[in-house]
């Protein structure tokens, strides 16, 4: 009974205090989600929050709460109740928090971003494209890799802070891509399509070695292995490893090692080595497309029509227009 209560409460409350309808100056009361925390001194020697928040409207906003003394209130990827006020600051807009509260844990998941997919049922559509090959040495050391690594890759997210750093973006990024290479092959017959599928779903499958993720299922950085190794080299490595175990010697484990390694495109961007046959060559690039993609989505998504976003790092600095003629609700369509 209270749980039902709870949701009719936060769905009203998230209803009828967005942020984006704020007024300036006014006092407001909101949820939010902590996702950056800093705590700070001013020039006179006070403790004060420095914030980065998301709102009940899932944008971001830069926040301050003076004269603060946390003392191990709050933390990083907490949900608070706020009482703030919306001011502009250097053009932007920030809120100035009054009041502070911890909000009820059952409130995470209305902030935590995360794929409009289910996880498991993305999995297990990859699964059936792979029981369905034909290359029975490809079919077992993909498999094998995938059914190893089940619970992490159906809600691990592709990246700490770039594409996809959302909860299930592994499995959303990958069967994008997969969807992707499908509608190549089709274009493309010479394709060899099984290969380019194999390499799709396994080119980030060691994302899930070289992330640690906290209590949100987000990224909060790199393990060791990640940052001596990296996903290219350890996911070439989980292939050679399961084709020995498997018995396999043939190509097709050095051709999938290749994709993996290679899928970054160019050294500069993390590639051991170039792409050098075709399917290599359209792995690294569908890659590229749907990263890039998804940053234009999201960057578009934090602003009005008609505006322009802060410029983008990984769009090569990049402002992105909001011209609002795209639909704001979509899913991403994976096939079947």
């Amino acid at each position: 009974m209270y749980n039902w209560l709870l949701i009719i409460y936060v769905n009203y409350y998230i209803i009828n205090n967005k942020l984006n309808q704020s007024k300036k100056g006014n006092i407001m009361a909101s949820f939010a989600y902590i996702k950056e925390l800093f705590e700070k001194k001013d020039k006179n020697g006070n403790g004060y929050l420095d914030l980065l928040v998301i709102g009940s409207d899932k944008k971001e906003y830069p926040a301050k709460v003076w004269q603060f003394d946390n003392n191990g209130q709050f933390e990083k990827d907490d949900v608070v109740e706020i009482e703030y006020t919306l001011d502009n600051y250097r053009g932007k807009n920030q809120l100035t928090i009054t009041s502070i509260k911890k909000a009820p844990s059952d409130m995470m998941k209305e902030f935590v971003p995360a794929s409009e997919h289910d996880g498991k049922a993305v999995f297990a559509m990859l699964l059936n494209k792979v029981n369905a090959f034909k290359d029975e040495e490809l079919k077992a050391i993909v498999k094998d890799i995938m059914l190893q690594n089940r619970e992490a890759l159906e809600v691990f997210p592709a990246a700490y802070r770039l594409h996809h750093a959302i909860v299930g973006g592994l499995m959303l990024h990958t069967a994008s891509i997969v969807e992707m290479a499908e509608k190549t092959c089709e274009v493309y017959p010479n394709v060899n399509r099984e290969l380019l599928l194999a390499g799709a779903i396994l080119h980030d499958v060691a994302k899930t070695f070289e992330m640690n993720t906290g209590k949100t299922g987000l990224c909060t950085g790199y393990t060791v292995g990640g940052e001596l190794i990296g996903h290219l080299v350890k996911g070439a490595m989980m292939v050679n490893d399961t084709a020995k175990k498997l018995g396999i010697s043939s190509e097709t484990v050095t051709l999938l090692e290749h994709m993996i390694l290679s899928h970054h495109g160019i050294p500069e961007y993390g590639a051991a080595v170039r792409p050098m046959f075709l399917e290599a060559e359209i792995l690294s690039t569908l890659d590229s497309l749907d990263a890039t993609i998804f940053e234009f989505n999201s960057a578009a998504s934090k602003v009005e029509p008609g505006e322009f976003s802060d410029r983008q790092w990984m769009l090569d600095n990049r402002k992105v227009f909001n011209h609002g003629l795209a639909p704001s609700d979509y899913k991403v369509n994976l096939g079947e």
